[in-house]
């Protein structure tokens, strides 16, 4: 602060000069004749001198506002002016009392006419103007009491105080004039700095424009965002710059009609997203202004800041696609597909109508992922979604949900049988064949479907209800449309509940084992016996096993239930003789995990049952579910010494493949094939005389299944089979009574 005061004492110094010169003459012009010129002389000469050293001190404080004042360098001021002061005195003091008090007034009339020239030119340093006046007013006030002018006194002291209190008061307004314009330069540096900051290390620039909306001051990243140079810009309409094309046809983007009609209602706006063309590319650009008022309130344009926000944009909009539609078919997803059937369910309720949800299951598409892979499985359904796109229209919405499951939504069904003619399309349109990767490939689809508001008033009831009915269509052996029906409804909570049973069977001991006696063709003695899961369950009864065992699978409940069955069937064999057999089926989820040679070994370690005494009986159906995992376990379980036999031969897929991969000891013949050759079906005799030549030429044994009369066990023996299973040898059942069956010789006594 004090800096600020006395650097301003070197601007003074040209009119400090000329007014000490001119009071010099008017003191010798006063006082020539009255004063020797000896006294006058060095009166001057002295002047000359303190004057001099007076200005240099003011010359060497000329940077006073750039550092810090030293205490010597303001002692050394003031010692200056008092000097000065004190020669001023001379003329006052002692010059006076040689003439009249006309020469004393005049005198005085110069020092005061000094001392106001001081406190109006160096006001900024008043102590220097202070010192004066005091000095010169006292030797003014002795020097009237002197010769007697006791008034011309009071009006010198009166004048001192008024010039002392004045020039504080100047010195004051002064100080506080610098100190704001030293704050606002300081503000000014700070916002060209930041400003200087925010164009060369953000992605943001600065714009504006006129009344006229013409760009004004043009900063170099808005110019390198408009792709030209700043000469070019400069004057030229703003939307012009970023309409493109469109600025001549007048056809503009929504978002430029927005930001034009903000500039011309001269209103704030902020992070405003706009389409502009830049050199013939479409970018996204983010503003935000505000208008520009003079001193005196007038609009004199716009000015504000912006940003290429394209990338930011085209990510968004990539995000807001991957919610909303599924990156490998590019169908709507479960979250697009909720929010159609939801208006769809609001539409038919608004305007008294129906809509519809359909669920669509692909038939045998796991069979390709499994054998082809799931790349051919991803083509495949890239190729099923591009049929579905062909039959939806504007009433219609395709999506997939998940896997191989996809859903339409029908947002108008009120025609009759409409529903169940998309189903048919669908079903015959995705059932024709794919050429895939080289491979010709077949699949079909079941559909479920459910009708709004009658079959559910939400999205998650009509959901529900199409997977409900579809769950039957593939019940049904796929490739059909199954509409929903309330008692669909009734038998998933008959499911739920029997499931929620099946949990608790094993802790309620509710399992038992069942056994089937398997005899030799020819001598018909017992060799084997097949065990046979049943269930007795406290809540629903007995459960048949073709209802709840694929609900066990489903649940993968058959692993702990599997394990059972094999602990108890070994224990069971173990009390039986040794030359005779235990047959037990294994599920593909089973062969799956990892320690399933494990828990043979425990098995047949507790039993004490020797392994050539346990057969596995497995379908050709595990092999689709992980074909390399389930014949490893099978080798495994060959070679602890156990048997295996493939059962259902011929009613799945693959036979022969497996039939030469892995060591089978027995085929068995599935009794549709058995039924079919008592009733002299051609087709059937062959395909068991095939079997038994096949099974014959690979050292495999036969088991004919379903022999229920004597003429069948004759017809099968004379086919060639090895052993015979069915009811006229025995029915399934209970441990005790099967081991009753044993005769001395090992006959059936029964």
């Amino acid at each position: 602060m004090r800096g600020l005061q006395y650097a301003r004492l070197a601007k003074g110094i040209p009119l400090k000069i000329a007014a000490h010169t001119v009071g010099v003459l008017l003191g010798l012009t006063i006082f020539f004749g009255l004063v020797a010129p000896i006294a006058l002389g060095s009166w001057v000469l002295a002047l000359a001198g303190v004057l001099y050293y007076s200005i240099a001190c003011d010359k060497s404080l000329a940077d006073a506002d750039t550092r810090r004042l030293t205490n010597a360098e303001f002692r050394k001021h003031w010692i200056a002016v008092a000097l000065v002061s004190l020669v001023w005195c001379v003329p006052i003091g002692f010059f006076t009392l040689r003439g009249t008090a006309t020469e004393m007034l005049a005198i005085w009339t110069v020092v005061s006419t000094l001392c106001v020239g001081s406190a109006l030119i160096i006001s900024a340093a008043p102590l220097g103007t202070i010192i004066f006046t005091v000095m010169t007013a006292s030797a003014a006030c002795v020097t009237a009491l002197l010769v007697g002018e006791f008034e011309v006194a009071a009006i010198i002291l009166f004048f001192a105080a008024v010039m002392v209190i004045g020039t504080i008061g100047s010195a004051r307004t002064y100080l506080k004039s610098r100190i704001a314009e030293a704050g606002i330069a300081e503000k000014s540096e700070v916002v060209s700095l930041l400003l200087r900051e925010f164009e060369e290390n953000q992605a943001d620039w600065l714009w504006q424009v006129d009344t006229g909306r013409r760009v004004r001051s043009v900063s170099p990243r808005f110019s390198f965002a408009l792709g030209k140079e700043p000469a070019e810009i400069e004057g030229t309409p703003f939307l012009q710059l970023i309409a493109g094309d469109s600025w001549q046809t007048g056809q503009f983007a929504p978002s430029l009609h927005d930001l034009a009609e903000r500039l011309k209602r001269r209103e704030n706006f902020s992070n405003l997203i706009v389409k502009v063309i830049i050199n013939g590319e479409h970018r996204w650009w983010e503003l935000s202004g505000t208008p520009i008022l003079d001193d005196q309130g007038s609009y004199i344009g716009f000015r504000g800041v912006g940003s290429d926000v394209t990338e930011q944009r085209e990510s968004s909009e990539k995000i807001a696609y991957l919610a909303r539609y599924d990156t490998l078919t590019g169908l709507p997803n479960r979250l697009m597909l909720n929010e159609a059937l939801r208006d769809a369910i609001r539409f038919a309720e608004q305007w008294n109508t129906r809509c519809a949800f359909l669920m669509l299951d692909l038939d045998r598409f796991k069979s390709v992922n499994d054998s082809l892979g799931h790349l051919v499985g991803d083509q495949l359904l890239a190729r099923v979604s591009k049929r579905l796109k062909e039959l939806m229209d504007d009433n219609t919405m395709c999506g997939r949900l998940g896997g191989d499951e996809f859903a339409i939504v029908i947002r108008d069904a009120s025609e009759r049988g409409s529903v169940e003619a998309l189903a048919r399309k669908i079903i015959a349109k995705l059932s024709q064949p794919y050429n895939v990767d080289h491979h010709t490939l077949y699949v079909g689809a079941s559909v479920g479907s459910a009708v709004g508001p009658r079959d559910g008033k939400t999205v998650e009831e009509m959901m529900r209800n199409a997977d409900l009915a579809l769950y039957r269509a593939k019940d049904e052996g796929g490739g059909e449309h199954c509409p929903y029906e309330p008692s669909l409804h009734a038998s998933a909570e008959e499911r739920r509940k029997l499931e929620f049973s099946l949990r608790r069977a094993l802790e309620r001991n509710e399992f038992s084992l069942n056994y089937q006696p398997v005899v030799d063709a020819n001598e018909e003695h017992v060799v084997s016996f097949e065990a046979l899961l049943r269930w007795n369950s406290a809540e629903h009864g007995f459960v048949g096993p073709d209802k709840f065992i694929p609900l066990a699978e489903d649940t993968r409940l058959i692993i702990p239930i599997g394990t059972w069955v094999l602990e108890e069937a070994c224990r069971e064999a173990a009390r039986w003789p040794n030359h005779i057999r235990v047959a037990v089926n294994v599920s593909g989820e089973q062969l799956i995990e990892p320690d399933f040679a494990s828990t043979v070994v425990r098995a047949l370690a507790n039993s004490g049952l020797n392994a050539n005494r346990l057969e596995i009986e497995v379908t050709e159906s595990i092999f689709l579910r992980d074909a390399n995992v389930a014949r490893a376990a099978l080798e495994q379980i060959i070679a602890l010494g156990c048997t295996v036999a493939l059962d259902d031969f011929g009613t799945g897929y693959s036979s022969l493949g497996y039939l030469r991969k892995l060591s089978f000891s027995t085929i068995k013949i599935d009794r549709s094939f058995v039924q079919g050759a008592a009733q002299k079906s051609a087709e059937s005799l062959a395909i068991i005389r095939a079997v038994v030549a096949m099974a014959d030429s690979l050292e495999m044994t036969t088991t004919a299944e379903g022999v229920e009369d004597a003429e069948e066990a004759a017809m099968i023996r004379a086919l060639g089979c090895t052993k015979i299973q069915g009811y006229y040898f025995g029915r399934p059942m209970p441990a005790i009574e099967a081991r009753a069956i044993f005769d001395d010789q090992g006959r059936l006594t029964a």
